[in-house]
């Protein structure tokens, strides 16, 4: 499944893949929105240059789409429609997308299993009793079943990179500030990115040249010039440097996966890349996730403040203005993201910022600059994008302080933490099910990383897998 499969000037194609998408609902329950492809395609006038002539694309939730209710997979947002568009929709759609779906989510980006959306569990197409990943599983689940090449999805701890690996795709977040989030349903201001799912790098390097770019709606977006990214790629290892992070590796108890990643680092280096191993320090690991779950829940309960059943979103009555901010936002939320609010809120009292919050702010800024100096010698660093198989729902890791899960599960975060582009390129099948691997980069350095990926991709030969191709 490619974007090249949808330029043949057969606007029937998207039409089916709207039909696929509404066929696939019983078996995934990815989308919580169809988009009306019939008006879209009504006066269509993209010609085959464009980049995603006549392509169709799925979008997270979390993306307003003027017209279309977008509800973040959250009950109070479920009578919530926009009257603006994103400005990546605007992108998309000047690029020759038509939109198919707008896709389940953890609640407001909230959760890395897709279990907590306000429309229930995400299925993975692989195995339907899996897991999906989250927050963006909605987007992975439909590029993986093979209904969109393309899908949208934000990435706040590893939000698109995780689900990529769990449904076997590709997921690529780019540099913090090479997109604009301008219409995007905020969970974490300092941590949020968007990014996308393809079936392929070349994909993948297409999307990023259509997203990416200056916007004056989005004053953390940059002016560096967008590269011709798809054009660019060149997987010639000779030389290339590659860091393994050896702590990640070391806390995966996963036999199996062990085997395929070393599998793959021989035939990188039969390639000519130089790998060596890279340890950071076991603290400053261990402190990642309590250190994302501070900041990421202190902006959180800052960016949602106003989602009080008053302002906007699905109003509970109440005996007064009190009482109904409390009943809408208590009967609006699922208990996870109450518990997130509650955690945030506790963060940013001010009593507690300084030992808490603000303890959290410089913890992250020795994790960036450690992370800097080990990047200083690579081109790249590499890992287990996961330290096992998608799970069973009650067999996720779930908050267990364990090396596993503190460290194999959540090393994804030095992408957000930082804001360097990181990529999860599909690696190998285990027991029926996808593992990948996960590349880091230094800042704006997405076309090398895109060149790195693409020996990956080649020599694992999954380029445009997906399982209705494996049936």
């Amino acid at each position: 499944m490619r974007i090249d499969d949808y330029k043949q000037g057969n606007l029937e194609k998207v039409v089916e893949a709207g039909e696929k998408a509404k066929a696939s609902q019983e078996r995934l329950n990815a989308v919580v929105s169809f988009c009306d492809i019939e008006e879209q395609i009504k006066d269509y006038k993209h010609t085959q240059s464009d980049l995603l002539f006549q392509t169709p694309v799925a979008l997270k939730d979390n993306i307003n789409t003027k017209g279309t209710r977008t509800t973040a997979s959250s009950r109070i947002l479920d009578n919530y429609i926009p009257v603006y568009n994103a400005t990546i929709v605007d992108k998309l759609k000047a690029a020759g997308a038509v939109f198919v779906a707008k896709t389940s989510m953890d609640e407001l980006g909230m959760g890395g299993t897709n279990l907590n959306a306000y429309t229930g569990k995400v299925n993975n197409p692989w195995d339907l009793q899996r897991i999906s990943g989250g927050s963006s599983g909605g987007s992975a689940a439909l590029v993986a079943e093979g209904v969109v090449p393309l899908a949208i999805g934000s990435d706040t701890g590893d939000s698109v990179r995780k689900p990529a690996a769990y449904c076997g795709v590709v997921g690529l977040k780019p540099t913090y500030g090479r997109i604009s989030r301008y219409g995007i349903i905020p969970y974490a201001s300092s941590l949020d990115h968007v990014g996308l799912f393809t079936t392929t790098i070349k994909d993948a390097a297409t999307a990023l040249e259509v997203l990416a770019g200056r916007d004056d709606n989005d004053m953390t977006t940059s002016y560096k010039p967008v590269e011709k990214y798809s054009s660019l790629l060149n997987s010639d290892l000779q030389g290339k440097r590659i860091g393994v992070i050896k702590n990640v590796m070391d806390a995966i108890e996963d036999k199996t996966i062990q085997e395929t990643f070393k599998q793959l680092l021989d035939k990188l280096e039969s390639r000519g890349a130089i790998i060596e191993d890279v340890v950071f320090d076991t603290d400053l690991m261990n402190a990642l996730l309590p250190t994302y779950y501070v900041i990421s829940n202190a902006e959180a309960t800052a960016n949602h403040s106003n989602l009080d059943g008053i302002r906007f979103g699905v109003r509970e009555d109440g005996d007064d203005l009190t009482s109904i901010m409390i009943n809408s936002r208590t009967k609006g939320f699922s208990s996870e993201v109450r518990k997130r609010f509650v955690i945030g809120s506790y963060s940013l009292f001010t009593e507690n910022q300084d030992k808490i919050f603000r303890k959290a702010q410089k913890v992250r800024r020795r994790i960036v600059d450690a992370l800097k100096e080990k990047l200083a010698s690579y081109d790249v660093l590499l890992a287990s994008a996961a330290g096992s198989i998608a799970p069973y729902p009650d067999e996720s890791y779930g908050e267990k302080l364990s090396a596993t899960y503190l460290v194999a599960e959540n090393h994804m975060l030095l992408g957000n933490f930082s804001g360097y582009p990181s990529i999860t390129v599909p690696n190998a099948i285990v027991d029926g099910m996808p593992v990948a691997v996960n590349l880091l980069a230094k800042p704006f350095e997405e076309t090398l990383m895109l060149s790195i990926a693409k020996a990956i991709e080649e020599e694992c030969g999954l380029e445009g897998y997906c399982r209705e191709v494996s049936e």
